[in-house]
């Protein structure tokens, strides 16, 4: 019988979840170096390029690779010849070990679990509770997988039932474009077939721990029918040209998992579930001697490759940015933000919303006339920084507020991730505004950029508070002009027909 500490339970939960937060795995980040060698859309490898630096900086300077830190999600198999030693729930050992690892004070992870999900959703302060699966299997030792699941890609989550005469491969390159960017690719496909639907949503979560190995199948040639069904779906979804953050290239997806269990005859359920470009997880081993020690990656394991702005990026000064300017950028041109750049995601937006419609307006010392916007929850600052790790939240979700922003606060434009929808594109077209994107998966390497933050309203919506950024050569790509012209709907349209000709 194996004893399993409950303080050994608790640390190795921590220090996985302390290192999933920074170093990736390096598995995806060679398969990210293998697409960026091969792309061949400026769009797309450049925003390769901002995801491989922003990697190797994360794991030199131990920040979060993405400021969505995750909702955790524990796969726990547990040998019937094990026995917990402590006073805990295995539940509660588990979330002490994420508590502890989202305060880290060296490494504070942004807390974003909400309790209850529905009405208040009062933030836990801690990301507390974790997801947790349970099973027990023969054996003396306790296996946990765990993952850090961000929201953009996991509210892209798809499910279905077919018919099971039904084509799997057509219903995913149907579902995949209604995805749009916000899931950050280049990422992982996770599929789950079979079951009943519960049980195919677990299969494609679990299925995304699997080590990557499509250059393999390609190498080799698939062996079974599920590596010819998986190189079938990735070969027909990058055909797609969707590309790198949705802006059109070569390369949309590195693998495609899957997991398949039994099902009644009469059904055929399909879940699909993406990994963004932060692709956390990791397992480990308990076996009674101790807590687990998981070995870091060598930095020589990284491509070599460094993101520089380009010599082409056009300077912007935000602190005397006109309308004017504004009409004058062009879809996919790069630009470098200089000056006062403001934030404000969906707790924010709703708070201005009531604020307008009381009659009460905007806080004193807020004001949006003739600025840009940020939708972005930052990770807390450690040591002598402005502020954690602050890449771009999924814009869609503010889809609604535009046309409020737009018309009734000055503001001329918005910087955040992924595609923008059509009313939101229509008021930008009408108010001859702006959308910019910064790369989803490049969140330490933007906080580079800014100097100093300080909270201007709403502190105690905590990462959702409208800040204030001071920002040096941020770096952003014009995805909406100020037309309505969005190079999230031109990008992949021109790289599906590029790549269709390259293999005729």
């Amino acid at each position: 019988m194996t004893t399993i500490k409950q303080d050994d339970l608790i640390q190795s939960v921590a220090d996985a979840l302390q290192y999933i937060s920074y170093y990736h795995s390096v598995d995806y980040i060679q398969a990210v170096g293998r697409a960026y060698d091969r792309e061949q859309s400026p769009a797309a490898k450049d925003a390769l390029a901002q995801i491989i630096t922003n990697s190797r900086m994360c794991a030199e300077g131990h920040r979060p690779i993405c400021q969505d830190t995750g909702a955790v999600v524990a796969f726990v198999k547990i040998g019937m010849e094990c026995r917990f030693e402590g006073n805990l729930s295995l539940n509660d050992m588990i979330n002490e070990g994420v508590r502890q690892a989202y305060m880290h004070p060296d490494n504070k992870l942004r807390a974003s679990m909400v309790n209850p999900p529905i009405g208040k959703r009062v933030n836990t302060r801690d990301n507390t509770p974790a997801i947790i699966y349970h099973e027990l299997v023969p054996g003396n030792k306790v296996e946990i997988g765990l993952a850090a699941k961000g929201g953009g890609s996991e509210n892209k989550s798809k499910f279905t039932v077919m018919n099971p005469s039904d084509s799997l491969v057509d219903w995913v390159v149907k579902t995949l474009p209604t995805m749009g960017a916000g899931w950050c690719p280049p990422g992982i496909l996770g599929i789950g077939i079979g079951g009943t639907a519960e049980k195919a949503m677990l299969l494609a979560k679990e299925s995304l721990m699997s080590h990557i190995d499509m250059h393999e199948i390609q190498a080799h040639g698939p062996q079974d029918e599920i590596e010819e069904l998986r190189l079938e779906i990735y070969n027909r979804v990058n055909d797609l040209g969707i590309g790198a953050q949705g802006l059109g290239g070569l390369t949309t997806v590195v693998d495609v998992k899957i997991n398949t269990y039994p099902t009644h005859a009469a059904s055929l359920p399909v879940a699909m579930i993406p990994n963004c470009a932060a692709t956390r997880h990791v397992e480990f081993e308990l076996d009674g001697s101790g807590p687990a020690v998981l070995e870091p990656p060598k930095l020589e394991d990284w491509p070599d490759v460094t993101w520089t702005a380009s010599t082409e990026s056009k300077r912007v000064d935000l602190n005397n940015l006109t309308p004017e300017e504004v009409a004058s950028w062009k879809p996919g041109e790069t630009l470098l933000l200089n000056g006062k750049l403001l934030t404000g995601r969906d707790a924010a937006h709703k708070r201005i919303q009531e604020l307008l419609e009381s009659g009460e307006g905007l806080p004193e010392n807020v004001d949006f006339t003739n600025r840009l916007i940020y939708y972005v929850g930052p990770v807390d600052p450690v040591r002598d920084e402005a502020v954690g790790p602050a890449g771009p939240t999924t814009s869609t979700r503010m889809d609604k507020f535009t046309e409020m922003m737009l018309s009734q606060t000055g503001l001329i434009g918005m910087v955040g991730k992924a595609e923008r929808g059509p009313v939101a594109i229509e008021s930008i077209k009408k108010h001859k505004a702006a959308y910019l994107m910064a790369v989803g998966g490049a969140a330490y390497l933007v906080s580079q950029a800014i100097k100093s933050a300080k909270v201007l309203a709403f502190e105690d919506l905590g990462m959702e508070a409208i800040y204030e950024f001071d920002v040096v050569d941020m770096p952003v790509t014009v995805a909406v002009d100020s037309t309505g012209i969005s190079a999230h709907i031109t990008g992949p349209a021109e790289w599906s027909v590029k790549i269709a000709d390259m293999k005729k």
